[in-house]
């Protein structure tokens, strides 16, 4: 799979547990190159709340550091906003399409199957190429979803939604189901809540702590040398600072009052340090310094 925006026929060695799966297509088209890792099933509404976009991107970005692919279905809303955050933190992603792969895809979601093929990422249908959607591909390509992951997380979702038959999909095949709990008198939180309170779902609590709760560990730390080796370094400031505190835990004011520098400088060190792979948060509040030097 040389070229990344060839559309490929493939009929055996599914990618991730699709070859174990009892949703297995007989054939799977791909555009793309099939990322390595564990999946994890990101799906939710069309017509999401105004904050879900920050929701997603806290969630895709709790999963940097393991081997996690995000999976979604390149839908509106809850499924694009996955993607759009995968692709921010270079984490690879497969995006089920509900149509033939040769089949336009119109607007944003064109746009942003443009992006995730240009990163990398790929396209997956088991519909014949030239096959435009139709009611029934939905469910098919919900099928698809659940059987590429280890799990599958429910981010929002009405008390009626496709996201709701893909965790259902997911429980039949004996994979955990997680939800995000949201607010009682908000609709897009009904779905969601209602698989919490019938006992259907796990529910994550804290988006930074999603890959915990999924059972993801996280890689060990960079080291000096990897990153030299990368052609990168580090700022000065930040070398004092990963010194001082290599192998320790500090909140954010226990890190500004030892350095005595103002926030925005000691926020762009912690910034260059997190891009870099020494420092990692949880919460924006608490850094873990654990790199090697």
């Amino acid at each position: 799979m040389k070229d990344r925006n060839t559309t490929y026929r493939i009929t055996q060695d599914f990618p991730l547990l699709l070859d174990s799966s009892p949703y297995r297509p007989k054939i799977l088209y791909v555009q793309g190159t099939l990322p390595k890792g564990t999946g994890i099933a990101m799906v939710g509404t069309r017509r999401p709340s105004s904050n879900a976009q920050d929701l997603c991107r806290r969630l895709v970005r709790s999963l940097r550091g393991t081997d996690a692919v995000v999976v979604s279905g390149l839908a509106q809303g809850i499924d694009s906003f996955c993607h759009e955050a995968a692709l921010e933190e270079n984490i690879p992603t497969i995006a089920v399409l509900a149509q033939g792969l040769e089949v336009k895809i119109q607007g944003s979601r064109g746009e942003l199957a443009k992006r995730i093929l240009e990163s990398g990422g790929v396209l997956v249908s088991e519909f014949p190429l030239d096959l435009e959607s139709r009611k029934g591909c939905f469910v098919a390509r919900n099928r698809i979803i659940s059987g590429l992951s280890k799990c599958t997380v429910i981010v929002q979702s009405k008390a009626k939604g496709g996201a709701l038959i893909t965790g259902e999909l997911a429980r039949k095949e004996g994979k955990p189901l997680y939800a995000c709990p949201g607010d009682f008198d908000n609709e897009v939180a009904g779905g969601t809540n209602q698989l919490l309170d019938q006992g259907l779902a796990s529910p994550v609590f804290m988006p930074e702590n999603l890959y915990k709760v999924v059972g993801l560990p996280k890689e060990k730390g960079q080291n000096l040398e990897r990153l030299h080796a990368s052609g990168c370094s580090l700022s000065p400031e930040s070398m004092e600072l990963l010194r001082h505190f290599k192998g320790f835990r500090k909140t954010f004011p226990e890190i500004q009052t030892c350095v005595g520098l103002g926030t925005p400088k000691v926020l762009a060190i912690l910034t260059e340090l997190e891009i870099a792979g020494f420092v990692h948060s949880e919460d924006n509040f608490q850094f873990y310094f654990d790199g090697e030097l």
